[in-house]
């Protein structure tokens, strides 16, 4: 391998079920839900290995604490758990989780749910777009690196369009 801090990584794809690379945790802040939203993406949140989702929250949380923001809603992946959600990020009205029973309407928890899939095609975006599929770098540093750049790229074309 050229990359000594790549690990493997463990998915549900029957085509490739292990992956080598760094798992990163992206965090979208919108200010609203409604389809077709965009936001600003904060630092990616990663760890040396293959972590499970609840172990970047720390630091994701962090991030969220450090700009003083309070998200009023959180739309998470099914691989987050209750508990460190609501240790590690500010309160929020409502928090849903997909594959969990969350508390709310029905139609607040289907809007938020619209929300999380249209962030996958997000990732997509990030992955095909801005080269967060493969970093080019070497090392932990060297992916947390091309990913700053890939984010702040992003981050740019968002606020170009805002701006027009």
């Amino acid at each position: 391998m050229s990359d000594p801090d790549a690990r493997p990584i463990r998915k549900g794809k029957l085509r490739q079920p292990t992956e080598f690379g760094t798992v990163m945790q992206i965090t979208e802040l919108c200010e609203n839900t409604r389809k077709g939203a965009r936001g600003l993406i904060l630092p990616a949140s990663t760890k040396i290995g293959s972590p499970n989702e609840h172990e970047l929250l720390a630091t994701t949380g962090k991030h969220l604490d450090e700009l003083a923001l309070r998200p009023r809603d959180l739309a998470l992946d099914g691989g987050f758990a209750p508990g460190p959600v609501t240790e590690h990020l500010p309160p929020a009205e409502r928090t849903f989780i997909s594959g969990r029973q969350s508390a709310g309407s029905k139609k607040t928890n289907r809007r938020l749910a619209k929300f999380r899939v249209g962030c996958e095609g997000r990732i997509s975006h990030l992955k095909r777009r801005y080269g967060l599929r493969r970093s080019r770098l070497k090392g932990h540093a060297g992916a947390r690196t091309w990913a700053a750049w890939a984010i702040l790229a992003y981050n740019l074309g968002t606020l170009a369009i805002r701006g027009a």
